[in-house]
């Protein structure tokens, strides 16, 4: 899997063998002695993720590892601490200074790995959410930061509800009053319910008798609509760091193995809380728009001036990932021919039509606005350009396979469209010049039109 980690270790072997099993693991890495060090490398290219020896004798990193979790730039960066006593006051310290979370050597590798692929899949969220904050100031909207709320939807989750109700009060001491109790048969009755709740605490500390029942549940959860963007915690039993993993891996956001005091219970909760409040301020900016001012009113897409905005930073955040960014142009075939024969209003509800089939399936990460009379503008970062190309292939089809509905203002219509492709290529120039990369998709787009149209070309530079 992708991902650009760095090492943080004074002990040399310590950060030998950490390599060795981040670089196997297919990681970009980087590793390094000291504070100063760490931040030079940070400075130059920014890790997704950080493991730390918080237990250092020759460097306090806990101060450091604040001073990241402080600064809006480094604020997304994950770090786990490693060589962490596995003491009840060393892990609240160590998550108290901002860790995401705690594993004391000796490290079992498949719960790490597990750890590792779970941080990066939630840093996508916050990453993308970093980036349109971004791109809002640099429009000139600024928006006030969200703080920590106190959670009134936790749900509790054991074998039966009334079942460890020394845990219940510990949560309840540590959000406050409203935690709902659920039994493991009622939680997934109650998923249609509302509100949904903001964090899942699944008590799996008698794991051995509902073993496959609990790996289904942590499944549906996250699978459910209603329910997969709330969070989960999940209680583990001591010793059992594979089936920690597997809960990791299904979709669980933080996994407690073995006896947790009440602060640490309380942080890593709070935590989950605040990352569900970023999840849903992403979700909010995506569906909503940043301003009325940067959406085009009739499909509820990004315009252009938006756009030229928003690119600028795409391609230099792949630039520093050493990734590509591929842009496309998309055009409907013979539009003026619907405006004519049906009218304007039968014209307009196609073009919003296919504005919702291409935001509906296109990633979060994407770019997709309307920069002209029937031409759409779509950005995908990470994206090489044979991605790219069936990406817009499978684009093209989503929009032409299935008739439009006109419902009163026109009969139903088949329209094609014809779509341009073109990526900055792995190697960039610190500077993005959007208009050239837009000449590019549009001349892709043209020769894709002259061709016979209802089809994707390349352009010779992404080919």
């Amino acid at each position: 899997m992708s991902g650009r980690i760095l090492i943080i270790d004074t002990v040399a072997t310590n950060r030998i063998v950490l390599k060795v099993k981040m670089l196997s693991a297919q990681f970009s890495v980087d590793a390094c002695s000291s504070r100063i060090e760490a931040e030079a490398i940070i400075a130059a290219n920014r890790p997704d993720l950080i493991l730390i020896n918080l237990s250092d004798p020759v460097e306090s990193h806990h101060e450091f590892c604040r001073g990241l979790k402080a600064d809006y730039a480094t604020s997304g960066i994950a770090i786990i601490a490693v060589g962490v006593a596995d003491t009840a006051k060393a892990r609240f310290a160590a998550l108290d200074a901002g860790a995401d979370d705690v594993l004391p050597r000796p490290m079992h590798d498949t719960l790490l790995l597990a750890r590792i692929r779970s941080l990066l899949r939630a840093r996508g969220a916050g990453q993308e959410l970093a980036l349109r904050d971004g791109t809002s100031r640099a429009l000139g909207f600024e928006e006030q930061q969200v703080a920590f709320k106190a959670a009134t939807h936790v749900a509790l989750v054991t074998p039966e509800e009334t079942s460890n109700v020394m845990l219940a009060d510990m949560l309840r001491t540590g959000l406050g009053p409203s935690i709902r109790h659920l039994s493991q048969k009622a939680a997934l009755k109650a998923v249609g319910e509302r509100p949904q709740p903001d964090l899942f605490v699944v008590d799996c500390t008698h794991i051995g008798a509902y073993q496959n029942d609990l790996f289904r549940l942590v499944s549906d959860l996250r699978s459910r609509n209603e329910t997969r963007q709330s969070t989960q915690l999940i209680m583990v039993p001591p010793g059992e760091q594979d089936i920690a993993a597997m809960f990791l891996d299904l979709g669980a956001d933080d996994i407690v193995i073995g006896a947790v005091s009440e602060g640490e219970l309380t942080l890593r909760a709070k935590a989950l809380i605040r990352q569900k409040q970023r999840q849903d301020r992403l979700r909010d900016r995506v569906r909503n728009g940043l301003q009325a001012a940067v959406t085009d009113p009739l499909t509820g897409l990004y315009n252009r001036r938006y756009v030229a905005a928003h690119l600028a930073r795409m391609a230099e955040q792949s630039r520093k990932a050493g990734r590509e960014l591929a842009i496309m142009m998309l055009d409907l075939d013979h539009f003026k021919a619907i405006n004519d024969r049906h009218g304007h209003a039968a014209g307009d509800q196609v073009l919003v039509q296919v504005a919702d089939r291409l935001r509906e399936n296109l990633r979060a990460i994407d770019l997709v606005a309307r920069v002209g009379g029937e031409e759409f503008l779509i950005a995908m970062p990470r994206t090489t350009a044979m991605q790219a190309h069936a990406a817009a292939d499978r684009l093209r089809r989503i929009v032409n396979e299935r008739r439009f509905d006109l419902g009163e203002v026109g009969p139903k219509l088949r329209v094609t469209t014809s779509v341009g492709v073109t990526t900055t290529g792995r190697v960039q120039t610190t500077e993005f010049d959007f208009d050239r990369m837009c000449e590019r998709a549009d001349a892709a787009l043209y020769a894709a039109k002259s061709a016979g149209r209802n089809q994707v070309a390349m352009s010779r530079s992404a080919a």
